[in-house]
């Protein structure tokens, strides 16, 4: 490795096609607490949380793998020591004398943490100045002003890292993070109300026959407006998000399974009867599942993937629930 990458002020890493380190430098290191001989050669899974584990598999390998290239991907890394350490990744994968390496770059977010202490350092300063108000006058105005400043400055970081991480860059709908977070609020709420909801897992058929016909641009172009016609088929209460590549998932509350199989199958309606603007037809295959009281975070989407996988293997062009095969 070249010393500056070695020194770089950002994390880098370089693994292979399967996920396995090739090659680490000292930030990234200091990062996670480790010795360079005790994690090369391990697989990037050391530094993942079981659903950021997930999330790699489903959609940074697939999507490194079709374009070459990832951008902006949110995960939290978690270093020896447990701390959870939230990064954007920015990865390409190339050919290096005949064997496919991919190169990936990590940029901390802490940023919008240390404006939060600041923040919290300058109330404490305004508490102090309340108990000699006569002394402390002059400087309680400049801590009003700052404070002001601060948590403008935060007001604005949020709304960036807001848009930042939670909506898809190319369809404009919510990403596999904010779709993490709106999952886990409705097991809670499952778990405290008892309220029901399903998941429909959704894929488009043949998608590799559109880009390798058309082009990738034909067939982003296609992910967005399945995207839209998604998001308004299934109403407001509903939410659509793009996991990656072209697989998008959609909560529904409140549905049990006959609801969700029911929707399912209008999806598959709507979609061959479009108007598309690229193709002349598309179809999607889709899998549903349904929450229970032995469901995980993990295990609902699972069996919704495994009634995806069913829903291919009949055909395609059909919704399969998981109740059928399970």
């Amino acid at each position: 490795m070249e010393e500056r990458l070695k020194e770089a002020p950002c994390g880098f890493i370089s693994i292979d096609e399967s996920g396995y380190i090739l090659e680490i430098n000292n930030r990234f290191l200091t990062w996670m607490g480790y010795e360079e001989d005790a994690v090369t050669g391990k697989h990037i899974e050391t530094f993942l949380t079981r659903v950021n584990r997930m999330f790699i598999h489903t959609y940074f390998f697939p999507t490194i793998q079709l374009h070459n290239s990832v951008e902006e991907f949110y995960i939290n890394l978690t270093n020896s020591t447990g701390e959870s350490i939230p990064v954007l990744l920015n990865a390409r994968r190339y050919v290096r004398e005949g064997v496919p390496v991919i190169d990936c770059m990590f940029i901390q977010m802490k940023q919008r943490i240390d404006y939060e202490l600041e923040l919290r350092s300058l109330q404490k300063t305004t508490e102090k100045a309340y108990q000699d108000r006569e002394e402390a006058f002059v400087q309680l105005e400049k801590v009003y002003a700052e404070i002001a400043r601060k948590q403008s400055e935060i007001l604005e970081m949020n709304n960036e890292l807001l848009n930042l991480s939670n909506t898809d860059k190319l369809t404009n709908i919510s990403n596999r993070r904010f779709f993490t977070e709106e999952l886990e609020r409705h097991i809670d709420r499952y778990t405290k109300e008892g309220i029901v909801f399903s998941l429909l897992m959704v894929d488009i058929d043949h998608f590799k026959k559109v880009n390798d016909t058309y082009g990738h641009l034909a067939g982003d172009s296609v992910l967005v407006q399945l995207a839209g016609l998604l998001t308004q088929e299934v109403g407001s209460d509903n939410r659509v998000a793009r996991l990656g590549g072209e697989e998008f998932v959609i909560i529904l509350p409140e549905t049990n399974a006959e609801e969700a199989l029911k929707l399912a199958v209008k999806l598959n309606k709507a979609v061959e009867n479009a108007n598309w603007e690229i193709i002349n037809r598309l179809t999607v295959s889709i899998g549903a599942s349904t929450f229970s009281e032995n469901d995980t975070d993990v295990t609902i989407v699972n069996c919704a993937d495994q009634a995806l996988y069913w829903a291919k293997e009949n055909g395609r062009n059909c919704s399969i629930h998981y109740k059928e095969i399970g």
